[in-house]
């Protein structure tokens, strides 16, 4: 191996400048210096490793041999210092190059800096100069455009003022024509009377009419006096006066010519003619010329069939069903033809929203108001119409019908189209007399119709009375009168009447509290119809109650009769007590059937009237009923306290017929007493017990509760009474007991405490027929609330005097 000069000496180093330019790579440029260098190395260090066994390494890098001389690791590492400083000093040569260069491009480039800047600077002058003298050429333009603009505005102006002058002189020259003599239109220019050139002429005479009238104005108001006006405008009166005879006979040809087109269904002339007319106050004669010349309007016939087509050959009889089918018929073909009418408006007119509202307001106001004013005839509430053709009712029927079917109709004319026209507006007006006066009308109906319907009733009840007249007079005169009963399906009739008139409020009444007062008074017709028929319908049934107490008034007769007027009378008295078990049947039907009618009355305000009242109309309202129905049950409570009176008069008479004074004091024979109720017992319970249970089915709630609680008070009141006057024994006591047991387990049915307790307390009272004298100081220490009762029942036992109870009786005072 060579030394490390050697080696170096025979490495070239090639540094160039261009080695750094582009994408240089220090790891390329490395490895070019040193690529030549690494092979030797690498195959020196090769060969020492293939005999390296004899060799250790050394901490400084060097091998140590087999006889211990050491040997470089790296023998080209002297070649790559020399090769690094060489490089080295190539670098700082290149670097001090590139400095030279960059210090010669620096200078350079700051000459060059100061000649762009001396050049930009001398653009800078020459630009401002340029833009001067563009601001100076936009001054010039802009003065040369206004000047311009100047000319072109005089020139329009005085070509305006031209034209102006050549038209006024044209006008002048045509106006003088005018002004030649009142009522001469001989002279006119051919303008005039050339058909070619009517709508030029029409234009023309527009505006020397208007020309001339202001003239006219004007010179009458500034002059002082009358005669300085008719100076200033001599000859203008006369060209005012000519050129209105020329406008109306120009109007009128056409006008003419119009309806000749029309009759021919020529649009495009009809169109002209229409446009050519606008120009004579905007149109109006024409539009009203061609909506009055419409076949409807013009031809009886048309009238006559209408009406024919609504009314038939039965007039207002028809009925409001045959009559709404022709209405809506009728306003069908009213619809079509319009409809029809539209079309030709829109082609021929040039404002035909205009003339859609004169045609739409002529149809209602002329066809329309004539049908109605056939159907609503109204009658005169003094002399009401006879129920027979109809009555106020069938008016108020036909009112609606006519009322709902226009009220269509004039939506659908809205639809189709009528301009400005409030087609629904104008449809109320038509029926505003009728309606200002319609709630007077429903009352008096429902009037009318409650007052038939008590005649058909009468008239029943007279037919019913006259039917029963073959009955024998000894029986008649037991018997009750007839009396028509009240019917629940009659009220649910007035009902139904309000239901219908309520619908008919709802219908005339658009504003809520037109609403609310129309709907109170017609309910306060229900309430008083409702009120009246229960009141008389219960006082009848009170007539009944109160024939029958004279009945048995009539019948009752002394002690010392015979035994066969005795037996008639007792005949009679059965049956006056068999009327008035009829009559309290009767008037307890009266009863639940007006608790029926009261139902359906409130159950209808509840679902109709409530909803149509404000809350202070509906509380208002919610008052009258609650005064109604207060009347009816006034007369029901009045008609219940007779049932009782009647039921007492029967029990009374019972026990007064089958009460035997040996029935609570029988014979000590030594037979086993008789625990049966006595045979007065047995028929009171049983006729309580038949006669009470129309009662228990017709009463309801509180007057039911009422009524039994009266009448078991009365009962043992009665009771108490009757026993008065009989004498007890000991086992008669027990036989009264047993009696009480039957009424207190009959009044049990009650349901009312209070009669319970008292018919408990009684048979404990009865307790002091049965103990012994010495006994009845401890019945009253165990039961004080008797002591009262009992102290009467006391001295009805048969050994009152000879127990010497009386002087009991003192002792019991004294100790109380």
């Amino acid at each position: 191996m060579g030394s490390p000069k050697a080696s170096a000496a025979t490495l070239p180093l090639i540094l160039d400048i261009d080695d750094f330019k582009g994408d240089f790579s220090f790891d390329a440029l490395f490895g070019n210096l040193v690529n030549e260098l690494l092979p030797s190395f690498q195959e020196h260090d090769a060969d020492g490793a293939d005999g390296g066994g004899g060799q250790d390494a050394l901490p400084n890098g060097t091998m140590r041999g087999l006889q211990g001389t050491a040997t470089p690791m790296f023998p080209a590492v002297e070649d790559l210092l020399a090769l690094f400083k060489d490089s080295c000093k190539e670098l700082v040569d290149l670097r001090q190059q590139i400095d030279g260069r960059l210090q010669n491009l620096k200078k350079e480039v700051e000459v060059q800096d100061a000649k762009h800047r001396q050049t930009l600077a001398e653009l800078e002058k020459g630009v401002d100069g340029l833009h001067q003298s563009f601001q100076r050429l936009d001054s010039r333009i802009s003065s040369v455009g206004q000047t311009a603009a100047k000319i072109g505005d005089h020139l329009q102006s005085a070509d305006s003022q031209r034209k102006t002058a050549s038209q006024t002189i044209e006008l002048i020259k045509y106006l003088m024509e005018f002004n030649s003599s009142p009522g001469d239109l001989m002279e006119l220019s051919p303008l005039f009377s050339d058909d070619s050139r009517v709508a030029e002429a029409a234009s023309i005479a527009q505006k020397l009419r208007s020309f001339a009238e202001e003239d006219v104005g004007t010179h009458g108001i500034n002059m002082p006096s009358a005669v300085g006006a008719a100076n200033a405008s001599r000859g203008l009166e006369v060209a005012v006066g000519n050129l209105q005879d020329y406008c109306n006979e120009l109007e009128n040809r056409l006008l003419s010519r119009f309806d000749a087109a029309s009759q021919r269904r020529e649009l495009s002339t009809m169109a002209e003619c229409a446009k050519i007319l606008s120009q004579f106050n905007r149109g109006t004669s024409a539009m009203q010329h061609y909506v009055a010349s419409r076949p409807m309007f013009i031809d009886v016939e048309v009238m006559n069939t209408d009406i024919n087509l609504v009314l038939g050959d039965q007039g207002l009889q028809a009925g409001p069903s045959n009559i709404a089918r022709g209405l809506s018929t009728l306003y069908k073909e009213i619809t079509d033809t319009v409809r029809k009418e539209a079309a030709t408006i829109m082609a021929v007119f040039p404002s035909p929203n205009d003339v859609m509202s004169i045609l739409v307001q002529r149809v209602l106001e002329q066809r329309v108001s004539t049908i109605l004013d056939r159907l609503l005839e109204k009658p005169s509430l003094v002399n009401l119409p006879p129920v027979s053709q109809g009555g106020l009712l069938l008016y108020l029927r036909i009112f609606a019908v006519a009322y709902e079917k226009t009220e269509d109709l004039a939506k659908e004319l809205q639809s189709v189209g009528c301009g400005d026209l409030d087609a629904e507006g104008l449809t109320e007006s038509l029926f505003l007399p009728h309606k200002d006066e319609y709630p007077e009308y429903e009352q008096a109906s429902l009037q009318q119709l409650y007052q038939l319907k008590m005649e058909e009733l009468r008239a029943e009840a007279q037919q019913q009375s006259e039917s029963t007249g073959t009955i024998s007079r000894s029986k008649a005169a037991i018997s009750p009168s007839v009396s028509q009963q009240i019917s629940v399906t009659i009220v649910t009739e007035f009902v139904r009447w309000n239901e219908e008139a309520i619908s008919r409020c709802t219908l005339f009444s658009s504003q809520p509290t037109t609403l609310a007062g129309n709907v109170r008074s017609v309910f306060a017709c229900l309430l008083g119809q409702v009120s009246q028929y229960l009141t008389e319908g219960l006082e009848r049934a009170r007539e009944s109650l109160n024939e029958a107490a004279a009945l048995r008034d009539r019948f009752v007769i002394g002690a010392s009769v015979s035994r066969r007027v005795a037996a008639a009378a007792a005949s009679a008295a059965e049956a006056a007590a068999a009327a008035g078990e009829s009559s309290f049947r009767s008037f307890m039907i009266a009863v639940q059937r007006c608790a029926s009618s009261v139902a359906i009355l409130q159950q209808y305000f509840s679902n109709t009237i409530s909803r149509l009242l404000p809350p202070d109309a509906h509380a208002a309202s919610l008052e009258e009923m609650g005064t109604a129905v207060s009347s009816v049950e006034g007369a029901a409570q009045k008609g219940l306290q007779q049932c009782i009176e009647t039921v007492m008069a029967e029990v009374e008479r019972l026990l007064s017929a089958e009460q035997k004074t040996t029935d609570y004091r029988t014979p000590d024979d030594g037979n086993a007493p008789d625990h049966r109720p006595t045979n007065a017992c047995i028929r009171v319970v049983a006729y309580l017990s038949r006669v009470l249970e129309s009662a228990f089915s017709a009463l309801e709630g509180l007057n039911k509760q009422s009524f039994l609680t009266d009448l078991g008070n009365r009962l043992h009141k009665g009771l108490i009474n009757h026993w008065q006057k009989f004498t007890f024994s000991a086992s008669g006591g027990l036989r009264l007991k047993r009696d009480i047991t039957e009424y207190g387990e009959f009044v049990r049915s009650f349901n009312a405490p209070s009669i319970d307790e008292n018919f408990e307390l009684l048979g404990i009272v009865a307790n002091v027929f049965i103990v012994a004298p010495e006994s009845l100081a401890s019945l009253f220490e165990g039961t004080p609330s008797i002591r009262k009762d009992a102290l009467r029942f006391i001295q009805l036992r048969d050994d009152f005097k000879t127990a010497k109870i009386s002087s009991m009786l003192n002792s019991f005072k004294t100790d109380s």
